[in-house]
């Protein structure tokens, strides 16, 4: 079986190495795991910073080879969701727009879907796995001025309730579409303790949370599981 990921960071398999003080990829992403634990054929199209518009772009360089992928998997909003931090701490008191507007963030999916089904490619939809709203406001106002940006946010939980919003479209969409929904995020939320699977940044998905993806794409897949 052959199967294209079109993604961000996060299917792409970076996280942030408390070590190296950097973004790295993690050699047991979840990606690797199944390609090692299975015949599965994957070409990763997923780039750091990833968006419905960057994977729009991408989709244009390779829609003429996606009939060879009998699935696709679509796994974007992290990014979307996003602020230009540093305009937000610079000026808190304008409605300051995030990367890709929510109802811009469903027409673009659409449009994805569509084209990717056009090809006879099946799309299969991944939600965002839940974001740590603490450390991720302590790690994007680094260096910023951090009561502009929570008097922008109202308070700091707003982080994780926008980030929610995005999640619940890609769902809807799922539900619109009939199409299958890997589900990765209540899978964190079924940890006694989510930061424990999450990088420093509060969103990216550390080396074990990696092994809770993999295991998920196990399950629904009949590979073996990987014990933490």
């Amino acid at each position: 079986m052959k199967v294209s990921v079109f993604g961000d960071s996060i299917a792409k398999g970076i996280i942030y190495d408390n070590e190296k003080r950097r973004y790295t990829y993690l050699k047991e992403s979840f990606i690797n795991m199944i390609q090692q634990n299975s015949t599965i054929e994957i070409d990763n199209f997923s780039c750091f910073g990833g968006t419905v518009t960057k994977g729009d772009i991408m989709l244009h360089k390779v829609e003429d080879q996606l009939a060879e992928y009998e699935y696709t998997f679509l796994e974007y909003g992290g990014n979307d969701c996003d602020y230009n931090w540093a305009k937000v701490a610079e000026n808190p008191d304008l409605d300051h727009e995030c990367n890709t507007p929510i109802n811009l963030f469903k027409d673009k999916y659409r449009t994805l879907i569509d084209r990717i089904k056009a090809t006879g490619s099946k799309p299969i939809l991944v939600t965002l796995p839940p974001i740590d709203s603490i450390r991720f406001f302590n790690w994007v106002s680094k260096g910023l001025n951090k009561k502009n940006i929570l008097k922008f946010l109202g308070d700091v939980e707003h982080i994780a309730r926008w980030q929610a919003m995005f999640n619940d479209a890609v769902k809807h969409l799922s539900d619109i579409y009939k199409l299958p929904l890997l589900d990765i995020r209540t899978t964190f939320f079924k940890q006694k303790r989510i930061t424990d699977f999450l990088c420093e940044d509060g969103i990216h998905p550390n080396k074990d949370g990696h092994k809770l993806i993999y295991n998920v794409i196990a399950t629904k897949a009949n590979l073996a599981p990987i014990i933490a």
